[in-house]
């Protein structure tokens, strides 16, 4: 972990992206997960981003683990999921946005003002594909789907946000990954309601 305490502008950028984007899957999950590593040491960050030492507040940590309880089960309900990713349309950009602006360097205020856009742009993004995949999963009438992939997400998010602080060199990349995942299941999802919903196509020879 020696390396962190000296990002250069790309692997800031990468982590700024990439934790944003995990943000539009698991808000609750990223914030808490970088607050207990930051309060227990893992994560030893560098002056420009003490900002975020603010994750590591008690009050912080508590909210988010109840946010990420919450989620947890809801997440694997169906009905409930889709609720639950209806009204954090409006949180998780939010927090991205709020994630992004925390990383990046706080004596540049153009840089903060596109990191906040930007962040909240990606998390929207994430958000999009992964409310759209989980809506179309949720109309199996099996539970084992959903559960499955609910659960899937909840460690890929442990793990890449762990990935990323643990080798920011590559955070680029796994934020270039995110987003492309996020935009071809968005893709996916807009040919199967296509498939579902815009009925048979007239025969030509049928005049």
């Amino acid at each position: 972990m020696d390396g962190i305490a000296a990002l250069g502008i790309m692997e800031i950028i990468g982590i700024a992206g990439s934790a944003s984007l995990l943000a539009g899957w698991r808000l609750y999950i990223v914030v808490l997960a970088t607050g207990l590593a930051m309060r227990s040491g893992f994560v030893p960050l560098p002056e420009h981003l003490e900002s975020l030492q603010v994750l590591a507040n008690p009050w912080v940590l508590g909210i988010a683990g109840f946010g990420a309880l919450a989620e947890f089960f809801a997440d694997k309900v169906p009905w409930l999921d889709s609720a639950w990713d209806t009204v954090h349309t409006f949180v998780r950009p939010i927090g991205g946005a709020l994630l992004a602006l925390a990383i990046v360097d706080p004596g540049d205020p153009a840089t903060q003002v596109v990191a906040f856009l930007l962040g909240g742009g990606g998390a929207l993004l994430a958000h999009g594909g992964k409310a759209g995949a989980r809506a179309a999963i949720n109309t199996s009438p099996e539970p084992v789907s959903n559960i499955a992939m609910s659960t899937a997400e909840d460690v890929a998010t442990v793990g890449l946000l762990w990935f990323v602080y643990e080798y920011p060199w590559a955070a680029a990349g796994v934020a270039a990954f995110l987003a492309a995942l996020a935009v071809g299941l968005m893709l996916a999802v807009r040919r199967l309601i296509r498939r579902v919903f815009g009925g048979p196509k007239k025969d030509p020879a049928e005049g």
